[in-house]
């Protein structure tokens, strides 16, 4: 018999392989170092090793860890000070946000704690697009998440004051700052700790950066053989922005300088007609869907029914505290489903099975993973987590005439049932407690950054006593 260091016995495993779910009954993970060294049921795999830690999970559903292909951790600090108004990032986030990117010690520290939450809720892998990365990624290094991370590169001056509708102006000087961030990441952190943290380019928008910005990036891609992670067509401020400055959409855009292509992740589309998602699709680019974030934001349900219709390269993401208010992968899956159903009044779209892909293998196969974690398989990276199904919410468990577990798990699911979670082959949270960093300790001290962050930002709002947030207050509404 061969000796692996854990055995996860007795599980309602869901491994994703196939085109399913690939439910087996009584399912067996054993695990080697940081890799799968098999899957299957509980009598073979007990015939065939022994383990250092057999783990009895009777009851439990075993999965691949969650996948968020799209979130900014470092903006955690300002979790829900700009919703339920129109033009939410001018009247609301830039305030807070031209403040906090002044304090690289409150963003690691809200960084930290929106971590915390996510990898409690079940997710594993985190595409990380912030700023500055170079200091952000430290936090994934010491929780033990992977993460593929990328700097948020623009070129908008350091305080961005643009009134809404106003053409952007742009500052060289701040962009070239930024662009060398993104290629120190990635020459000091691609492949580090055991190939846990990869990295990608990161262009905020193809509004706030100039054409030769774009073109250097697009360059930069090809000689660093990585992925370019960017908002595209991301609301109407954006398209606004573009028919201004360029006197076209922002796809057609992208499209003649030649970056319509499998290197490009291409998130939200909120703005994108269905032809033009359709077309996006077919030249090979990503698509990671936010369902909650844009659902809140601006009331859209993204157009990835299109996307669909011509490439399986769709991932989901939580976004961002204050857009999203959550970053819980459960959260996003029942999102998706829900709305897009009511947007195509058919309940048969977007079902179960399909939107838990959406959250593992599909995720890692458009984040350009889908050979090392994303479904759990001999050989892949041993990335999972361990649900409890006789949490009220998940039960009861039924398997015949129709199994229910993989709805109630999209449908049900609240992501506090994720009892443990193994990153890299390494148990992270054992009985919803993570092992790597204090959590206490990380809530005590994002509390005290907000509260400086909240203090400076109240005097730029001493001029904006008009603006929609301003005005709620007044009303006692918040």
């Amino acid at each position: 018999m061969e000796h692996i260091d854990l055995l996860f016995i007795h599980a309602y495993l869901l491994t994703m392989q196939g085109e399913g779910v690939g439910f087996i009954e009584d399912g067996a993970v054993a695990v080697r170092g940081n890799l799968i060294a098999d899957t299957g049921t509980t009598k073979d795999l007990l015939e065939q090793y022994t383990a250092d830690r057999v783990i009895d999970a009777s009851g439990k559903v075993i999965m691949p860890g969650l996948i968020d292909a799209h979130i900014h951790t470092g903006d955690a600090l300002i979790r829900g000070v700009s919703q339920d108004i129109m033009n939410w990032m001018q009247h609301g986030m830039w305030p807070f946000t031209n403040v906090l990117r002044k304090d690289t010690d409150a963003v690691m520290k809200g960084s930290m704690v929106n971590i915390i939450e996510a990898l409690k809720a079940g997710t594993t892998t985190f595409c990380d697009f912030d700023s500055p990365m170079t200091e952000i990624v430290q936090n994934h290094i010491k929780a033990g998440t992977r993460a593929r991370v990328a700097e948020m590169v623009n070129e908008m001056p350091k305080e961005n004051k643009s009134k809404v509708g106003e053409l952007y102006t742009f500052d060289p000087e701040q962009g070239e700052k930024k662009l060398q961030r993104n290629i120190d990441l990635i020459r000091k952190y691609n492949g580090a700790e055991n190939g846990r943290i990869t990295c990608m380019l990161g262009p905020q928008g193809a509004d706030m950066c100039s054409q030769e910005m774009l073109l250097r990036i697009k360059a930069l891609a090809e000689e660093f053989d990585t992925s370019i992670h960017m908002h595209v067509a991301q609301g109407d401020r954006e398209i606004n922005q573009m028919v201004k400055r360029y006197g076209k959409r922002t796809i057609q855009y992208l499209d003649e300088l030649g970056m319509l292509n499998e290197r490009l992740i291409a998130v939200h589309l909120t703005e994108a007609t269905d032809e033009e998602t359709e077309y996006l699709a077919s030249k090979g680019a990503g698509m990671v869907l936010c369902s909650g974030s844009i659902g809140i934001i601006d009331g859209i349900v993204p157009p990835s029914a299109a996307f669909l219709r011509k490439s399986s390269r769709l991932a989901l993401g939580s976004d961002q505290a204050p857009g999203n208010n959550c970053s819980n992968m459960f959260n996003e899956m029942k999102f998706t489903a829900i709305l897009n159903k009511c947007k195509a009044k058919d309940p048969t779209v977007y079902p179960a099975w399909k939107v838990l892909r959406m959250a593992t293998i599909e995720s890692a196969k458009t984040i350009g993973l889908g050979h090392e974690i994303g479904s759990l398989e001999k050989g892949k990276k041993a990335d999972l987590i361990m649900i409890n199904m006789s949490d009220p919410a998940l039960c009861p468990v039924i398997l015949v005439p129709v199994r229910n577990i993989v709805p109630n798990l999209v449908y049900s699911a609240h992501g506090n049932e994720v009892e443990m979670s193994v990153i890299d082959g390494r148990i992270i949270m054992e009985d919803r407690k993570v092992l790597t960093v204090n959590e206490e300790e990380a809530v005590c001290e994002a509390q005290k950054a907000a509260e400086r962050i909240a203090a400076q930002a109240a005097v730029i709002f001493e001029d904006m006593k008009d603006t929609p947030l301003m005005k709620m207050m007044e009303r006692g509404e918040l």
